[in-house]
């Protein structure tokens, strides 16, 4: 009897193993990060805030990255009981992966384009019709970059009204895996959000926000429509191309005053070059463990 009761008892320890009551650190830990993320959402996005969310989103997807190749995450998954967790979860990283695409692709044609035209300048300095014209093209690059961006923030919105996050998840601890990844998809798509506007120079409330939609109907707390302020480098290059274009002027203060935005603007690309390049490697490693767990 002895030895029947010491093994009830380990048999009942092993399986208290393998589904625990308690939230995995890892879990308790992403929680974390993205309450850090939600209280840092203002109603405005200068760059410095800006580039501060960027980094709380790395350190957010880092924290993912261990969770999703933990055996438990990739078993709970694997046993879903509504079967299509792993699959909506797959839609969810292709959607993130492919505006995080579009925000990197703004900056490198950007980036490109702005070192064309400091380029001509340092070549063609006091050269009014030649750096004038440069600038025509820079801002004729630019609407080709917001065009691409208005275009992503468009299929946002009719993502995220398409996109049902209410639905009941049985098993507390694969829905609670679940509700977290979509969470993160959610507050990394509205911070990508805040960038691409921030790139096109442009504010949400001309466009209409997209994903504060879906962050309602998860109970996401949100302060407010994230608006691009008036200090972004990007509006700022453009306005000083602008009046150089308009008033066809090449004066030493003009040119000084525009280098000046341009150096500015072209620390903050390399910033946010940086950040979206260390988020795109995570993602795809989130996506390839997701998929191993279909596959599986």
């Amino acid at each position: 009897m002895a030895n029947s009761s010491s093994n009830t008892k380990y048999h009942f320890h092993a399986r208290s193993n393998s589904l625990p009551s308690r939230p995995h650190p890892l879990i308790q830990q992403c929680n974390e990060l993205l309450e850090r993320l939600r209280a840092s959402h203002e109603t405005s996005s200068s760059s410095s805030l800006l580039s501060h969310r960027l980094g709380g989103l790395q350190d957010l997807h880092e924290c993912v990255e261990k969770l999703v190749q933990l055996p438990l995450t990739q078993e709970a998954l694997l046993h879903d009981p509504q079967e299509s967790s792993v699959d909506e979860l797959l839609d969810g990283s292709l959607r993130v992966l492919d505006v995080c695409t579009v925000a990197k692709e703004s900056l490198l044609h950007t980036k490109e384009c702005m070192r064309e035209l400091q380029s001509i300048m340092r070549r063609r300095r006091g050269e009014e019709v030649g750096i004038t014209t440069e600038a025509k093209k820079f801002l004729a690059s630019r609407k080709v970059v917001k065009k691409a961006i208005f275009k992503a923030l468009v299929n946002l919105k009719a993502i995220a009204k398409k996109c049902n996050f209410s639905s009941n998840i049985k098993g507390q601890q694969t829905g609670a895996l679940v509700s977290l990844l979509r969470d993160v998809e959610v507050v990394t798509l509205s911070i990508f959000e805040s960038l691409l506007n921030f790139i096109a120079g442009s504010t949400e409330a001309k466009l209409g926000t997209s994903w504060s939609l879906v962050s309602k109907l998860i109970q996401t707390k949100r302060t407010g429509c994230t608006q691009v302020a008036d200090e972004s480098e990007f509006s700022q290059v453009d306005a000083a191309l602008q009046f150089c274009v308009l008033h066809m002027t090449s004066k030493s203060d003009n040119i000084n005053n525009l280098q000046n935005h341009l150096e500015k603007l072209e620390s903050r690309i390399q910033d946010f070059e940086e950040g979206l390049e260390f988020l795109f490697r995570r993602l795809i490693k989130i996506r390839v463990a997701l998929l191993n767990i279909l596959n599986h």
